[in-house]
């Protein structure tokens, strides 16, 4: 599939040739640009995301570590040929080709979901009828940001994973000069392997503001990685077991990460600081609700709670907040 071409690493061609592939993909629904953000958004860890970038023709790149290799990936819808339409780079472009379908939601099943039930879903149904669940198949992937994500905000956690990938990670596989089907982004990186990400000193997490904790559950999931990827094939229990034997993982982390790895459509991220408020305020208009409360709300739709948290986000619904902002804290004074 695809023509061998060499491909860029720092700047200059590499010595050994990889191939260029591309694939056309016909999806069951309509493949227009905002169904295949809403998709894929979710995978992007903050907008300065090396690994995760919209180029200014509207096409997404994204980096990934595969089982074969890095690998770039453009994405971008074809509506007047109704197929989504992807090119790969490097030695995982096969392997992230062939899993294309997976990752924009073909796995995903919506039929039992009735959002006619509830104002605010039945709207945010309307504006994104197209949303799937997707999954990459890749734990590592997911699960290192979750890690990262444990008791900060958003920002500190996105902050870490972006120095970390600037300064651990390596040049993602692109297309030589001028052979790129549109422009492509600045800055790509592709995530440390396993073995790298267990080598990353302690000076390097302190500087990305990553407290001693979460760095040591990040280098123990690290050494296990080989055995821990195994819980993107594994069902839902099976798998937040697997990963919950590593000291340090819990319900949140895992949530986060089996949303993204295994698209699971019913993992409620328990134990986030602002989901249940979020949840309570559009579908009981409670101001302040609690995990118990949240999980509460979410009882009729089992089996897509997290389709219904997704969906709630996407329409930017958002409980008053009486409180003071939180302050992050600086990890990098301590």
């Amino acid at each position: 599939m695809g023509t061998p071409v060499a491909y860029e690493v720092s700047g200059t061609a590499a010595p050994e040739v990889r191939r260029a592939a591309a694939r056309d993909w016909r999806p069951g629904w309509e493949a227009d640009r905002r169904g295949l953000l809403a998709a894929l958004e979710v995978l992007r860890f903050g907008y300065g995301d090396p690994a995760f970038q919209t180029a200014a023709d509207g096409a997404v790149w994204r980096v990934s570590r595969t089982p074969a290799g890095p690998g770039t990936l453009r994405i971008a819808p074809a509506p007047a040929d109704g197929v989504v339409r992807a090119h790969a780079w490097g030695p995982g472009a096969d392997w992230l080709l062939d899993r294309l379908p997976a990752l924009l939601g073909a796995d995903d099943d919506p039929s039992g979901f009735d959002p006619s039930a509830h104002p605010v879903l039945r709207d945010a149904h309307r504006r994104h009828p197209q949303l799937r669940i997707g999954r990459t198949g890749l734990v590592m992937e997911s699960l290192v940001p979750a890690v990262l994500g444990q008791r900060v905000t958003v920002g500190e956690a996105h902050r870490a994973w972006q120095y970390l990938l600037r300064q651990h990670g390596g040049p993602a596989p692109l297309p030589p000069p001028g052979s790129a089907p549109g422009p492509v982004p600045d800055g790509l990186r592709v995530a440390p392997a396993a073995r790298d990400w267990a080598l990353v000193p302690s000076w390097s997490w302190h500087r990305a503001g990553v407290d001693g904790q979460r760095s040591a559950t990040a280098v123990r999931a690290a050494r296990l990685a080989a055995r821990l990827e195994r819980a993107s094939v594994l069902p839902p229990a099976e798998a937040s077991a697997l990963l919950r034997s590593v000291p340090g993982i819990g319900v949140w982390t895992v949530a986060e990460t089996v949303q993204r790895c295994n698209g699971d459509a019913d993992a409620v991220t328990v134990g986030d600081l602002h989901l249940p408020n979020t949840v309570g305020w559009a579908l009981a208009g409670r101001e302040r609700t609690d995990d118990a409360g949240m999980l509460d709300l979410l009882r009729p739709y089992a089996g897509h709670r997290h389709r219904v948290c997704r969906l709630i986000r996407l329409i930017a619904v958002r409980a008053p907040r009486h409180a003071p902002r939180y302050a992050p804290h600086d990890f990098r004074r301590m």
